[in-house]
């Protein structure tokens, strides 16, 4: 696994042994970043100069791979004991920590944000309910900024209720799903 584009193209990215941590495949990441950047309702502005929250961040490529392509900061959140450690292994490689936030949290029970953010990634473990969840309680605490874009991968059969967040566009790749949402509010 490594870094598809940017300043970190190439750097491969470390993974917690075991299956509790399932990363975002390279070829989902650079179609969801290519989405993002080409996209008539996308654009560099997306990405460049954002704050990112990169929730059930696991290895952090999501948000690393943000901050690679010019995001101003991510902040990671994650509360798995060996994907925390591989986060801020990868976090130090690309010698981000200056750009980056971890929070050893989680994203269904968030702590108050500091400052919201303009585009959002979660990436919670399939089949358990937990993009909703956490939408809703990113929402309570603030993190999501209003009209900031979310993007959720989800499995294919998974069914997304999202009250007050407008679909943007949707695609899958293998077992995933790509859900791009536009948060309630004006732009971010």
């Amino acid at each position: 696994m490594r870094i598809i584009a940017g300043r970190h193209r190439g750097r491969t990215l470390a993974a917690p042994p075991g299956e509790a941590t399932r990363p975002t495949a390279e070829r989902v990441r650079q179609a969801l970043f290519d989405m993002l950047w080409h996209a008539p309702w996308g654009g560099r502005t997306t990405i460049q100069d954002q704050l990112v929250l990169d929730a059930f961040a696991g290895t952090g490529a999501l948000g690393l791979e943000a901050l690679s392509r010019g995001a101003t900061h991510c902040t990671f959140m994650e509360n798995g004991k060996p994907a925390l450690a591989a986060l801020r292994a990868n976090i130090a490689a690309c010698k981000e920590d200056p750009r980056s936030a971890v929070l050893a949290a989680d994203a269904t029970r968030p702590p108050k944000a500091q400052v919201a953010c303009g585009l959002v990634f979660l990436d919670p473990p399939y089949g358990k309910g937990l993009v909703p969840r956490a939408l809703a309680a990113l929402s309570a605490a603030d993190w999501i900024a209003p009209g900031a874009l979310v993007v959720a991968e989800a499995a294919q059969d998974d069914v997304l209720d999202l009250p007050g967040y407008a679909p943007i566009a949707t695609r899958s790749h293998g077992a995933a799903t790509l859900h791009v949402l536009r948060a309630p509010g004006e732009g971010c």
